[in-house]
């Protein structure tokens, strides 16, 4: 699992928030989407990493400005129970 952690400036607002996290899924198939106009930052996790072009294209044309993008290995979270399992 990759995640990828955008910095982008503009979001000021929940409502900007949404608009940001409908355009990446839209755009790539992600396994969760979270924005945050507080931090200025928006974390997706996928199973491969993003085209970080198509990335900077989707994040501009929502009217909001692309900053800078990181990716790093993300474990995949075991189930509530998996300690169980032996």
């Amino acid at each position: 699992m990759i995640k990828t952690i955008v910095k982008i400036e503009g979001m000021m607002c929940g409502m900007c928030e949404a608009h940001i996290n409908d355009a990446i899924r839209a755009a790539f198939p992600v396994k969760k989407v979270s924005s945050s106009h507080a931090k200025g930052e928006t974390v997706i996790l996928s199973d491969a990493p993003l085209d970080a072009e198509k990335l900077r294209q989707t994040v501009n044309a929502t009217g909001y400005a692309f900053v800078s993008a990181s990716e790093e290995t993300a474990e995949k979270k075991g189930l509530l129970f998996g300690f169980l399992r032996h």
